[in-house]
């Protein structure tokens, strides 16, 4: 049987944060992501790797917004990147060990006991991101 998907991978994925400014400087400064627009009245930047957009909200109110509990929660358990390999997956883990409010979850590891590596993080603000360095 065969079967066609109606989607064609993902467009961007939007991310309501604690502090816009503070995740903006993470994905650019940290990650190299451009930022590619900003709705200052909403408010809201849109950041890209070149692949994946990014869309990051300004939460309301952030002292009183509930943080995502990833085993009693619906929603967003975490997202994950694709990175070139497993030396720039060291790399990165170098970087995010020194970037500021970004909690490692654990350092590069085998994914499933195969040889594709991966790592987990909490950005600032709190959500969970993963990293993928597939196998060569």
């Amino acid at each position: 049987m065969s079967h066609t998907a109606v989607t064609q991978g993902a467009h961007h994925i939007g991310l309501t944060v604690p502090d816009l400014a503070k995740t903006r400087a993470f994905f650019v400064d940290t990650l190299g992501f451009a930022q590619v627009g900003e709705k200052p009245d909403y408010p809201a930047v849109f950041v890209s790797d070149g692949t994946t957009m990014i869309t990051l909200w300004q939460a309301e109110n952030p002292d009183r917004a509930v943080p995502f509990d990833r085993k009693n929660g619906i929603g967003l358990h975490h997202f994950a990147l694709k990175v070139e390999n497993a030396a720039r997956l060291d790399r990165l883990y170098g970087r995010l060990q020194e970037a500021e409010d970004v909690a490692i979850e654990f350092p590069p590891e085998p994914l499933m006991g195969g040889p594709t590596q991966h790592m987990m993080c909490a950005i600032p603000g709190g959500i969970r991101m993963e990293f993928i360095a597939p196998a060569a």
